[in-house]
């Protein structure tokens, strides 16, 4: 277990500084309103996410550590929306597509409504 949880703390680190530094180079080379820098990083790492999913279904080139290293650490670091993605394309799937739009609508709304309780909470 402790390997695991060094993997992913590496992973998470590196994840965080590629999407802190994906953020700030889009701000300058996409200047205004529109949030560019997340937007990239979360197609960025759904992509990324895809990819080594694939190759573990594929080809099993993954073992254990580099998985936790990659997939939750980094990906998990980079962007979370990756693997909120990820998970949405395992329920669509297995034929879950009630499940895929609750779960959807569900973390969308709420995310929205809980940042707006935590803004109203601290004023």
């Amino acid at each position: 277990m402790i390997k695991e949880i060094i993997c992913v703390g590496i992973g998470g680190g590196i994840g965080s500084i590629f999407r802190y530094l994906t953020s700030f180079y889009s701000q300058k080379i996409f200047p205004g309103d529109y949030p560019w820098g997340t937007f990239l990083v979360n197609m960025i790492g759904c992509l990324v996410i895809g990819l080594l999913l694939g190759l573990i279904e594929k080809e099993r080139m993954l073992f254990p550590q580099m998985r936790q290293l990659l997939i939750v650490g980094f990906c998990g670091g980079f962007t979370t929306f990756s693997s909120f993605a990820a998970e949405n394309i395992r329920l669509i799937q297995s034929g879950q597509l009630m499940l895929v739009l609750l779960y959807t609508t569900a973390s969308v709304l709420l995310g929205l409504a809980a940042v707006g309780l935590g803004l109203y909470l601290v004023k």
